[in-house]
């Protein structure tokens, strides 16, 4: 029951407003269900396929978030159930869920992804970028997208300092276009080893994955 301990201990210590996504990728069903009775409903996948197949076996009241690059060629699988989409980092991606959606009747949120980090490897856009695709008419004209905020992943170091500097960009960034969009209600930035750091530089979602099921 360490997995249900686990669950327990990080949701007594996380504010009302926080959601918990817990980081499933690569573990199996059995301990997606440990969590579930546990009482977790919202879990990451980073897999599109990976997470069909945990979709079609688990209890249906749970909400499925992507949180990995999303490849378009697989979006269609996700479309029908998907809750929320984390890596959105172009028009192009926007566009095929959009797409994929509008065939299943359905409003999709997504997370657009700011890149923070100092690695060249990490995904996402600049502040710039962001601004051009809000209001870019492509994107006016999607109906079956919502863009409800920002998600970003801090340069992974031990320097507090640095990992609270681009969290603090991140907010700073989803502060200025939160005045203009109302419905960005969700900032996800944090995980295992930085989640308290991120929730207390305004996170309202945290992705946590080893420090519920332990490492892969």
């Amino acid at each position: 029951m360490v997995i249900a301990e686990n669950i327990h201990s990080i949701k007594s210590s996380l504010p009302e407003h926080v959601t918990l996504v817990a980081i499933s990728k690569t573990k199996p069903l059995f301990d997606l269900m440990e969590a579930y009775y546990a009482g977790q409903r919202t879990y990451g996948e980073n897999k599109i396929l990976e997470m069909f197949a945990k979709w079609e076996k688990m209890p249906k009241d749970v909400q499925w978030h992507m949180v990995g690059h999303v490849q378009t060629n697989k979006v269609k699988f996700m479309a029908p159930f998907v809750k929320l989409i984390h890596g959105v980092d172009s028009i192009k991606l926007l566009l095929e869920i959009n797409k994929q959606a509008k065939k299943c009747n359905r409003i999709i949120d997504c997370l657009l992804q700011v890149h923070i980090a100092v690695e060249e490897t990490k995904f996402g856009l600049d502040e710039k970028e962001i601004g051009s695709l809000l209001s870019s008419e492509e994107f006016k004209e999607l109906q079956n997208i919502r863009i409800i905020g920002l998600m970003g992943m801090a340069t992974l170091t031990e320097n507090q300092d640095q990992i609270k500097s681009e969290f603090m960009h991140l907010k700073s960034i989803f502060d200025h276009f939160a005045i203009q969009n109302p419905q960005f209600t969700t900032l996800s930035m944090g995980m295992s080893g930085d989640y308290q750091l991120a929730i207390d530089c305004g996170s309202t979602m945290v992705r946590i994955g080893s420090s519920i099921f332990g490492g892969r």
